[in-house]
């Protein structure tokens, strides 16, 4: 079993910077590839990117390409987003996950709201 507890959303303005952290928990954690998806009101939850348990491989939404970095630290258990560039459009709830792929969904973290600002 996986536990997932994110932190770091705020209210930023358009253009502006935030990193969202994710502490995992439970013994196998650090075998999971980890992921960062996001859901808008009224809309579905969306893949943002996801890095690999060796941190070697990364996936990210083209949307996101260029402008959010995924990155993660084993000896503490815990995946960062670093967001840059923030857009309105980003502005969601972001929810950790883990799991066996590159698309991980086996384990959720609660979310954590972002809000962007024009």
């Amino acid at each position: 079993q996986v536990q997932l507890v994110e932190s770091g959303g705020g209210l930023v303005q358009a253009g502006g910077s935030l990193r969202l952290s994710c502490a995992a928990s439970g013994r196998t954690a650090r075998y999971y590839a980890m992921g960062w998806y996001r859901q808008a009101p009224g809309k579905e939850r969306d893949f943002v990117a996801a890095i690999s348990w060796s941190g070697g491989d990364t996936n990210y939404a083209d949307s996101v390409k260029g402008r959010f970095t995924i990155s993660r630290d084993n000896a503490k258990n815990t995946v960062y987003l670093q967001m840059n560039s923030l857009k309105p459009e980003d502005t969601a709830v972001y929810y950790c996950a883990a799991g066996g792929s590159m698309t991980p969904n086996n384990y959720w973290g609660q979310g954590t709201q972002v809000t962007v600002s024009s």
